[in-house]
């Protein structure tokens, strides 16, 4: 009598398990994004310049209340809204482990500069709500 107890105790709780899943992949369906996280849209790189690549890019974010799209790691990623309002960008890390980061004079973006003196400098350019960010590389 306890084993019948205990497999219908266990099939319930598979039952719930698997309704569980179900409901939370319905609310993630493709094109929906889990709250705090960032996907590439687009990512345009033009190479005519000697020396020089200037890549575009645009990402597509579910930030959570009081946080804003912005760049972790050379990626796109959720960050305290209070660095965009400032211009504080190096606060959001958004250089590679290992590179400096450096806030341009104006604020207008970011410097990475990795050990080997490369340079690559981010540009911020505003457009009503999104915020675009235009990567240039400096061999």
């Amino acid at each position: 009598m306890q084993l019948l107890k205990a497999l219908w105790a266990l099939a319930g709780a598979a039952i719930c398990c698997f309704l569980i899943f179900v409901i939370h992949s319905q609310f993630l369906k493709e094109g929906h994004l889990a709250a705090g996280t960032c996907e590439i849209v687009t990512l345009d790189r033009d190479s005519s310049q000697p020396r020089r690549t200037i890549a575009r890019q645009t990402a597509r974010c579910a930030c959570k209340k009081g946080q804003i799209a912005g760049t972790t790691r050379a990626r796109p990623a959720c960050v305290d809204a209070r660095i965009i309002k400032t211009k504080q960008w190096c606060e959001m890390l958004p250089c590679l482990e290992g590179e400096g980061c450096d806030l341009l004079i104006n604020k207008s973006g970011w410097t990475c500069t990795q050990p080997g003196g490369r340079i690559k400098t981010t540009t911020v350019g505003h457009s009503s709500v999104l915020y675009l960010f235009n990567f240039l590389f400096t061999l």
